[in-house]
């Protein structure tokens, strides 16, 4: 499903934990580490994607998260010709993205990269909240960038809450270091 100018609708998912660091994951088979994402269905509402989406790629049931924030508006990327299939090529030019940020609530051992019979990732590992920046493929830099800067004022909006609330500002971790 593309819009008219070319782009498919998507969702970005930056998973935060207490530390607010980020999951980051490897996709399936190739070198190559990023955000959970994916495509938003005909009739599903960003959210609704959001969280089937969390699920299929990295196990995450709604319960074990809370979502801090979103995108206002899309975030596009276009994708290099050379990455477009070539029955796509001059329909396609990439994708336009709602990105979430999302805290775990739950535990690092409740992520499974094989929720489903389709994994998206074969290895995760929490990173400092930039680091993605450093290494995502060059075309999807600035749409990170651009997440990344928008919703860093809700971790900081998050973070004063729960000290108002009382509870603790970091919450308990299993440390599992690079995940699965």
């Amino acid at each position: 499903m593309l819009d008219r100018e070319g782009y498919r609708p998507n969702v970005g998912i930056i998973l935060c934990n207490a530390k607010n660091e980020v999951f980051w994951g490897k996709r399936i088979r190739e070198h190559s580490w990023q955000f959970p994402q994916g495509g938003i269905k005909r009739g599903e509402s960003p959210e609704e994607a959001m969280y089937r989406e969390l699920y299929e790629e990295v196990g995450l049931l709604p319960e074990h998260v809370r979502i801090l924030g979103r995108t206002k508006g899309w975030l596009r990327y276009e994708v290099p010709t050379h990455w477009i299939k070539r029955e796509w090529r001059g329909s396609y030019k990439g994708q336009k993205q709602i990105w979430f940020l999302l805290r775990l609530v739950g535990r690092d051992n409740d992520v499974s990269l094989r929720a489903t019979n389709k994994p998206e990732f074969d290895a995760w590992r929490w990173n400092d909240y930039w680091v993605p920046l450093d290494s995502v493929i060059e075309f999807k830099r600035g749409v990170y960038e651009q997440a990344l800067s928008e919703l860093n004022r809700f971790l900081d909006t998050d973070r004063r809450s729960r000290h108002r609330r009382g509870g603790p500002v970091v919450t308990e971790l299993v440390d599992k270091g690079e995940g699965e």
